[in-house]
């Protein structure tokens, strides 16, 4: 079994991916040990399919690794590394946009969301990307992938390029991933509209708590955070069509361990303004030792450097093994 999943250096890392995606890795990559079993990285090539500034891009991916290792991501167990280091990445896309079809990326309905109305202006690469993605996932021969519901699509496009690729060439070289979707992760939701998820993307830093927030900010982001006059009810079918009321006690539920009914039993009838000071006192117990291990990583940006670049070098070994297999069944010669 080999897990490979990846994150983007753009924004910062939140509440909704550590407990969506972040703390489900650190489960994994404990559960399989360290013997290459888990891989994770930092999509800094994915990152381009929109401009960023240079010098924001190399501090961003340092803050990235620095929050993941804070969050448990332990490059001693997995592989950590960011993708631009392992130029087979990239290589492979090329060969593996050749087997891939128009028709299936005309599909991906993520690039439509992304180029807005402007599709005529986005970059290439912002079409082409979810090939990339399955080159990341198939040059590792992953066998499962953590995804979200909202990258299903990419994975089930991987599999496809996977399958087409082995029938053309007459190999069983790429294994076809699983997707993995923890049943008890929450889809975090904006704290100003319970109808959007919790994204880096959002403009205001008040729809999100950041895994880098003081306890200052996570308690004055959740007494502003957005909720209805109501009482908490006393049962989970009183929560129906409160988004917001919703969302903060799925987060409590989480971090406690306890289910949602077990929250509802308890702070059932009172308002927000008792449950509100709870779920801080709890996020900021959660979040407060990440927060001094990142400041301390941050502080010695060497230490990241010397852990993405041991974990690129144990990447590249793979990669090289695969792309030798993958030139000889295309019929390159070298």
């Amino acid at each position: 079994m080999r897990i490979v999943s990846g994150i983007q250096p753009t924004g910062s890392l939140h509440l909704g991916n550590y407990l969506g995606a972040i703390r489900n890795w650190v489960l994994m990559q404990d559960a399989l040990g360290p013997d290459g079993k888990a891989w994770f990285f930092i999509a800094d090539l994915h990152a381009i399919t929109i401009f960023q500034d240079p010098a924001e891009l190399k501090q961003s991916t340092r803050e990235i690794a620095a929050a993941l290792m804070a969050a448990g991501i332990d490059p001693a167990k997995a592989v950590l590394f960011n993708q631009s280091q392992v130029p087979e990445h990239a290589e492979l896309a090329w060969v593996l946009g050749c087997t891939a079809r128009m028709g299936w990326l005309n599909r991906m309905t993520q690039f439509k969301e992304k180029s807005g109305k402007d599709r005529e202006g986005a970059s290439v690469g912002l079409y082409t990307y979810p090939v990339l993605q399955a080159a990341d996932v198939l040059l590792y021969k992953a066998t499962h992938v953590p995804v979200g519901d909202d990258q299903k699509q990419h994975l089930e496009l991987a599999r496809d390029i996977a399958t087409k690729f082995n029938s053309d060439y007459g190999v069983e070289l790429f294994p076809l991933p699983e997707p993995t979707i923890p049943p008890s992760s929450p889809r975090v939701r904006s704290l100003r509209d319970g109808a959007a998820k919790m994204s880096k993307s959002d403009p205001s830093d008040q729809s999100r708590i950041n895994l880098t927030d003081s306890e200052d900010e996570i308690r004055n982001k959740l007494k502003r955070a957005k909720t209805d006059p109501e009482p908490l009810p006393g049962e989970a079918k009183g929560l129906e069509g409160r988004l917001e009321a919703r969302n903060l006690v799925e987060i409590y539920a989480t971090l406690s361990g306890e289910s949602v009914a077990a929250v509802l039993e308890r702070f059932g009838g009172q308002g927000f303004g008792a449950f509100k000071p709870a779920l801080a006192d709890l996020v900021v117990a959660h979040l407060a030792p990440m927060n001094q291990r990142f400041r301390e990583l941050l502080a010695a940006p060497d230490e990241i450097d010397l852990a993405l670049a041991r974990g690129a070098e144990r990447a590249r070994a793979v990669a090289a093994e695969t792309m030798r297999e993958v030139r000889s069944a295309v019929g390159f010669l070298g």
